[in-house]
């Protein structure tokens, strides 16, 4: 089974089906922009068993998408590129895609590290003061290019292991003035780096020091969100519904006002009790429910059914020493779309390598080589709902890929500190 790119249909280039092995083909010559030849696929692709291997394959580029990806040897005989390139046997996977980060802030939390390891807990350091709103103090101090600085920084650890796509979080502002200059230090991302750059609003990530009414700052929040979408800066509204965050109410108030904005939702979710936040998230239609690790069978079937994507935050878990870990049975059971990611942030998952993470998800969570590729590639997508551009390797999409120097997938996952990335490709180059 190949594919070929749609995209060129209307001019009569190419037309080939993808379903079985039947074919139409249209004899008149295509122009690619570059063929990579010789190479291992990974496809993701729906159809395919497993990470969607094409051994012996071929991936063709035109104006930024792909134009072709299948076997070598049923590529259309007219088919011409300014560039052939031979990748001698090396893995192609889509490009690496982390859909949950926090890499706009300013400061870091390495002294609440030390306590931790002193003993103290997530929720003794968030109580005294320290944890989100150290970072707070640090980010609302910060200039807009100090935050676009000390982001590129982190961003650029993770383009050199092959992602593409990125979500970037507010959160550390708490007030109206410095949400807004996180999301739009966000945008600015994309400008100075080659890279898609989603952002999601979270105010709703814990209550500011001059506030001492939860419910006065949901008002504020919810006051925020048609500014924003009217300047075009958040892709998704988020909120961390948690009993040192915001209760399911507060949280349903932050949704409503989200969709009331035409704007999708996504949620930390379950993460230190089980305020049933994974179920709240799918009765909105969210995209994603983040961390789960209280989740329950009832919230794992609500997710199930509308599609909302399970993202999961070994880091997090690494770093605070967790015991209780996401219910991967619950979620294999029901079918629920899995993703992994960074939760690249200062104080608890302060991890700017998702090749790292992809190694913990095995560790810790036991996912599997190829529920981990899929999680940080076609899943990781969904979760940002970009899936019908990016994520698999499939004509049509973005031409963002990831090529590796390795002899099996697995060595993605296994490998601790490592770096097999031979090139990074977004948008055919």
């Amino acid at each position: 089974m190949s594919f070929l790119l749609p995209a060129v249909l209307s001019s009569g280039v190419y037309l080939k089906t993808i379903s079985g092995a039947d074919t139409i083909l249209y004899r008149h010559p295509m122009q690619l922009d570059t063929l990579w030849l010789d190479a291992r696929l990974a496809t993701l692709a729906p159809g395919r068993p497993g990470l969607g291997v094409v051994e012996k394959g071929a991936i063709g580029a035109r104006d930024g998408r792909i134009a072709y990806a299948g076997p070598q040897a049923e590529l259309p005989s007219g088919i011409d590129a300014v560039e052939r390139k031979s990748l001698d046997g090396r893995w192609v996977t889509p490009g690496l895609i982390d859909c949950h980060t926090h890499i706009v802030h300013g400061g870091d939390r390495a002294r609440e590290f030390e306590m931790r390891l002193a003993g103290a807990s997530y929720e003794d350091i968030a109580r005294a003061g320290g944890g989100i709103l150290s970072t707070v103090k640090a980010t609302r101090a910060a200039s807009d290019d100090d935050l676009v600085r000390t982001a590129l920084a982190r961003l650029d650890r993770l383009i050199a292991e092959g992602v593409t796509t990125v979500e970037v979080k507010s959160g550390y502002g708490l007030n109206e003035e410095t949400e807004t200059r996180m999301l739009r230090a966000a945008r600015r991302l994309a400008k100075e780096r080659r890279i898609d750059v989603m952002t999601s609003f979270l105010g709703a990530h814990a209550l500011p020091p001059e506030f001492s009414d939860k419910d006065r700052y949901i008002d504020l929040v919810c006051g925020m969100i048609p500014a924003l979408t009217r300047e075009g800066l958040a892709d998704a509204v988020d909120a961390f519904c948690e009993g040192i965050a915001f209760s399911p109410e507060q949280t349903a108030r932050v949704f409503d006002a989200a969709k009331a904005a035409g704007l999708p939702v996504k949620l930390h979710a379950d993460q230190l009790s089980n305020l049933h936040g994974a179920k709240l998230a799918a009765q909105y239609g969210a995209l994603s429910a983040d961390h789960l690790e209280y989740i329950d069978e009832e919230g794992t079937a609500a997710m199930a059914k509308t599609g909302t994507v399970a993202v999961l935050l070994p880091g997090a878990a690494y770093m605070l020493r967790e015991k209780q870990f996401p219910p991967l049975d619950l979620f294999r059971k029901h079918r629920v779309p899995v993703a992994v990611a960074t939760d690249c942030n200062p104080g608890t998952s302060p991890v700017t390598s998702l090749l790292t993470i992809m190694n913990m998800a095995a560790t810790l969570f036991r996912l599997t080589v190829d529920e981990i590729i899929a999680g940080v590639t076609r899943e990781a997508a969904r979760a940002l709902g970009r899936l019908p551009v990016v994520g698999t390797l499939e004509a049509g999409k973005f031409c963002d890929l990831a090529i590796w120097d390795i002899e099996r997938p697995a060595e993605l996952v296994y490998r601790v500190g490592f770096n097999p990335l031979s090139q990074r490709i977004w948008r055919g180059q």
